[in-house]
């Protein structure tokens, strides 16, 4: 049963692999047993004390936020079999909720990275390559456009030299992180702080049945976490309503809400389909996210083609979907979710009716595209590209190539390519950079 509810093991493991360590490097690096350490991180045992400090030390992460994790798992450990264990932890918690806070203020808590949500496509590993070659084959850092933002993380990067950055994306739940992570509305840390706190308390068992639970219940997340979700989704809703929250502060909100049940989706990692298996149960334990001080931060949701002729810059990085896969239809739950519209669902995948599908996930890509390159007033284009129309699925199949990508920037300016391979969960790939001088 443990290896069900231990949630520390997860935590460590998402950690690692944030941060781009493999196994045995933190083995050697903190002299814990290898088999030690695939355990923990399985949920097959609990660390001790000793070691949650030592892996804090070496990921440079929160020892606090580690050791109340482990307390939490100690707990759970001695209650689950009991048969008056639950009644005996709510009636501690009862005892703690007012008398301690889970976390003291926003400064000192343990916080989601803009690094740390999934999302297909993004360019986490390649930021630093991709920034490297702007850099070096581009002048001026007036305006930096990201017209398909995506995470934001290649935008988050031009924000350490450029005095203005564009955001767009078309899609509800990325606007709203945009707004969450770089707007400039002041806000109350401390009320969100108390929130958090208290969204961790609440007791699934006494809420009821809601939108979120109903339809995606059971199959895209655990019953009592959908219930959770829910009930938060809809008190953060009603508290904006009622004005007791400002538009930064409710961007804040949803946009951890979003960050905190990522990696407890039944899924690969989005939301074309769910895993047809058990859903291990674990604790949601919601947390806030970081904020940005960048001021600079211009935001849009709109299509691409059509901002394009509205907007200038010194450059324009470029990152569309290439294949049939339409994003608003991968990411359906977290659109719902923010839009929180309650809208009919509809196939296994309990999808709501089509909304802000692209036209580069369609035939008209490639003419989709000229148009954007030719209209975009800046004096360099940076486009990212990679080898999946070399996929064996038809959906993956890009609709545009690299050599008709080229073809068109040539005929807009001066032309480089570049290109870096890199894997993901073993598969290699091809990362082309084009650089055109308008």
């Amino acid at each position: 049963m443990l290896d069900a509810i231990v949630s520390i093991g997860d935590t460590l493991k998402e950690i690692r692999e944030t941060k781009g360590f493999h196994l045995q490097e933190v083995a050697d690096k903190t002299s814990i047993n290898y088999t030690s350490l695939s355990r923990i991180e399985t949920g097959k045992r609990l660390p001790t004390k000793t070691q949650v400090q030592s892996l804090a030390e070496f990921y440079s992460y929160s020892e606090n936020d580690l050791i109340r994790q482990l307390i939490s798992d100690k707990i759970i450990y001695e209650v689950q079999n009991e048969d008056l264990g639950l009644e005996g932890f709510h009636l501690a918690e009862q005892k703690l909720k007012y008398g301690l806070n889970l976390f003291n203020d926003y400064k000192n808590q343990d916080k989601f990275q803009l690094q740390s949500r999934r999302y297909i496509g993004n360019k986490a590993k390649l930021t630093d390559w991709i920034m490297e070659i702007i850099e070096s084959e581009t002048e001026g850092n007036g305006t930096f456009i990201d017209i398909f933002s995506g995470t934001s993380i290649v935008a988050k990067s031009a924000m350490e030299k450029y005095k203005t950055v564009i955001l767009n994306d078309i899609l509800y739940s990325n606007n709203v992180t945009y707004q969450a992570f770089y707007g400039t509305l002041k806000w109350n840390s401390n009320k969100l702080v108390e929130l958090a706190n208290e969204y961790n308390t609440i007791n699934s068992k006494s809420i009821r049945e809601n939108y979120f639970s109903k339809n995606f219940g059971g199959k895209f997340y655990e019953k009592e976490v959908s219930k959770q979700i829910g009930y938060i989704r809809q008190d953060i809703e009603k508290k904006k309503k009622n004005n007791e929250l400002n538009s930064r502060e409710y961007a804040i909100l949803l946009t951890s809400l979003i960050y905190t049940i990522d990696r407890l989706a039944n899924t690969v990692g989005h939301f074309d389909a769910y895993i047809k298996k058990p859903i291990i149960k674990k604790p949601l334990n919601f947390k806030l996210i970081q904020t940005s001080d960048f001021k600079g931060a211009k935001i849009f949701q709109e299509d691409a083609n059509e901002l394009a002729r509205n907007i200038k810059g010194d450059i324009a990085y470029i990152d569309p979907p290439y294949n049939s896969r339409q994003y608003s239809r991968f990411y359906h739950i977290y659109e719902n979710l923010v839009q929180w519209k309650k809208p009919k669902l509809y196939g296994v995948a309990l999808k709501p009716e089509p909304e802000n599908m692209s036209k580069y996930c369609t035939v008209q890509a490639k003419d989709t595209f000229k148009d954007l390159v030719e209209n975009l007033d800046v004096k360099y284009l940076a486009v990212s590209y990679n080898n999946t129309h070399k996929s064996k699925s038809k959906s993956s199949k890009n609709k545009i190539t690299l050599e008709k990508i080229t073809e068109i920037l040539n005929n807009v300016g001066e032309t480089k390519t570049f290109q870096t391979n890199y894997k993901i969960k073993g598969v290699k790939y091809i990362e082309s950079l084009i650089v055109t001088k308008k």
